[in-house]
């Protein structure tokens, strides 16, 4: 008998509520399930957004909230924030300001962010207090756990976790391998999509 644990699967396909960069009949699609208050998830944005732009239209990418609220105690409001954003049509504006500010979380911050990408504050500030969007944080939330995440990051590459624990080099292999068998994209060799991996974790370590 085999004492390997199995793959991780994403238990929750693709939704129209997700939010979606790049068309949805593309090749290879990815699901992150991050945190905004987590800092491995924060230093592997850079990496995430030079995935897209390798593959571009080839590539659809889903990010899905799952905050680790012991460990990070505004994350799941950061996350509420970025939904109430996106009732806004500025989710993935929000999204970058968070990552890009994943120390500072607090309320005030969250309301200055807003202003910063233009949104209607009074319906951000009544969102956040009503908490509109957390129930769409729990179904991410109970989503992540059904897909038994252990951790944040976590990636899917067409519904197959990927460990990244090891770095990002591996993110781009397994989306270098999944885009090469589609059937209607070019493949992008897995030499070129690792130099690009290396290249942006050394430039994280700067």
């Amino acid at each position: 008998m085999s004492s390997e644990r199995p793959v991780a699967t994403l238990a929750v396909p693709v939704q129209p509520t997700d939010h979606t960069i790049a068309p949805v009949d593309a090749g290879v699609t990815v699901v992150e399930y991050g945190d905004y208050g987590c800092p491995t998830c924060a230093a592997a944005e850079p990496a995430v957004r030079q995935l897209l732009a390798l593959y571009g239209s080839g590539i659809q990418f889903i990010f899905r909230h799952y905050p680790l609220e012991d460990a990070h105690p505004h994350a799941l409001l950061a996350a509420e924030a970025a939904e109430a954003a996106g009732a806004q049509a500025a989710f993935w504006p929000m999204h970058a300001m968070l990552f890009a500010n994943s120390e500072h979380l607090s309320r005030r911050n969250l309301e200055r962010y807003a202003a910063e990408i233009l949104l209607d504050l009074l319906r951000f500030r009544a969102d956040l207090d009503d908490r509109v969007y957390r129930q769409r944080v729990r179904e991410h939330q109970e989503g992540g756990r059904r897909s038994h995440l252990r951790a944040t990051p976590t990636f899917f590459v067409n519904g197959v976790v990927q460990d990244v624990s090891g770095g990002m080099r591996d993110l781009f292999d397994a989306v270098a391998l999944a885009h090469a068998v589609s059937s209607d994209s070019p493949c992008m060799p897995a030499a070129r999509a690792g130099r690009f991996a290396r290249r942006t974790e050394k430039e994280d370590r700067r």
